[in-house]
């Protein structure tokens, strides 16, 4: 089994670091699972960035299996990952981020709010092209137009 450690990264280093580890981990054709150690946190609740990576692998399960720490071997921070495809390019992480956000009703205000780093164009156009692939429904909530992901 193949090991990456996260610990001492941004959640946004983290999150490159394993897209990049898993890529070249399956152009390799290696069919071994791969050990995430991204740490519980200290607040008891789970860290950030084991949050966020459990999240964005929820959102490209289509491209692998995975299971939790605590279920194989009784560690919460650690995150077991079974390769079968490529994940998205780094271009298309907006549109992937934005559908984990999305696992609630957001407005575009607030998807804008939480992709800062991203240009308001970039966001418009992924959030558009998520509605019309399917994997994002527009729903009108207490007055306002939000969105919300599609579950498959």
């Amino acid at each position: 089994m193949r090991e990456l450690d996260l610990h001492g990264h941004t959640v946004d280093e983290a999150l490159r670091l394993f897209l990049d580890f898993y890529n070249r981990h399956v152009r390799s054709g290696s069919q071994e699972s791969v050990r995430v150690i991204h740490g519980y946190g200290a607040s008891g609740e789970g860290g950030k960035i084991r949050r966020k990576l459990r999240a964005f692998l929820e959102g490209v399960a289509g491209n692998l299996e995975w299971r939790p720490g605590e279920d194989i071997e009784g560690n919460p921070g650690v995150t077991i990952v079974f390769p079968r495809k490529l994940l998205p390019a780094p271009e298309n992480q907006l549109a992937a981020g934005i559908l984990v956000f999305c696992s609630i009703p957001r407005t575009e205000s607030k998807i804008a709010g939480e992709f800062l780093k991203h240009p308001p164009r970039d966001i418009k156009q992924a959030i558009r092209s998520l509605v019309r692939q399917g994997q994002l429904k527009a729903v009108v909530k207490a007055g306002h137009e939000t969105y919300v992901s599609v579950s498959t």
